[in-house]
């Protein structure tokens, strides 16, 4: 399974020979401006929920890879009424794709599409490829309900929002890590703008005081697991 950070909350992952994008949100982001997204391979675009920081290009990728769009009822309803294919899910449901098995767990947060259609609920996922597990928390407070991904499924990583302000800070991630056993951390949700930019060195500091492994890619930047 290889993972590529491409800013923000957006992630290329390759498994099972296929390729998925999550939360697609690069064209915007000056960060990113060395990412052409017409260049990005997408067989499935997985979104957590529909803030604009999230689905910017969904349309432009889809249209393009003809992907399917994999996520909550309501936002693949939404994509679905637009003639993209899609597939929906809901929280505690999971479902077999051919690159392995996608569970659609919780998140705290909001969700609503830019033009203030309804998103539905937000959520994350547990993604179990043949070989490699991990979990994509998407924006979302610290929760108990973290606790229950490891009584199903043991991850390999867990990639979790650190920005502060409309997710998890650094401190509730570590704590999150504890909850769902994953002691390899990817972070993601930082820096995009000044409401959610961090210390990378201080927050690199303070996993590693507890044992653990926090990544911080460089955008474009992947990770082989």
């Amino acid at each position: 399974m290889k993972i590529t950070f491409y800013g923000h909350a957006s992630l290329g992952i390759e498994v099972g020979g296929k390729h998925i994008l999550v939360d697609p949100f690069i064209s915007a982001n000056p960060l990113a401006a060395h990412i052409n997204i017409d260049s990005l391979a997408a067989d499935y675009i997985l979104l957590t929920h529909a803030h604009g920081d999230h689905i910017l290009d969904v349309e432009a990728i889809a249209s393009r890879t003809n992907a399917v769009i994999v996520s909550n009822a309501e936002i693949a309803g939404y994509y679905g009424a637009k003639g993209f294919q899609s597939h929906p899910m809901n929280h505690g449901g999971s479902w077999k794709f051919d690159f392995g098995k996608v569970k659609y767990v919780n998140a705290i947060h909001s969700s609503s599409f830019p033009d203030g259609s309804y998103g539905g609920n937000p959520g994350g996922f547990v993604i179990e490829g043949e070989h490699k597990n991990i979990y994509i928390a998407g924006d979302t407070a610290l929760t108990m309900d973290m606790k229950l991904i490891p009584l199903r499924t043991k991850l390999d990583l867990a990639i979790l929002p650190i920005g502060d302000n409309f997710t998890m800070d650094v401190e509730d991630a570590i704590i999150a890590s504890d909850f769902v056993e994953c002691d390899k951390i990817l972070g993601y949700h930082f820096d995009t703008f000044g409401y959610i930019e961090i210390n990378k060195e201080d927050a690199i500091r303070k996993f590693f005081n507890k044992g653990k492994d926090l990544m911080l890619l460089e955008i474009g930047n992947s990770i082989d697991l």
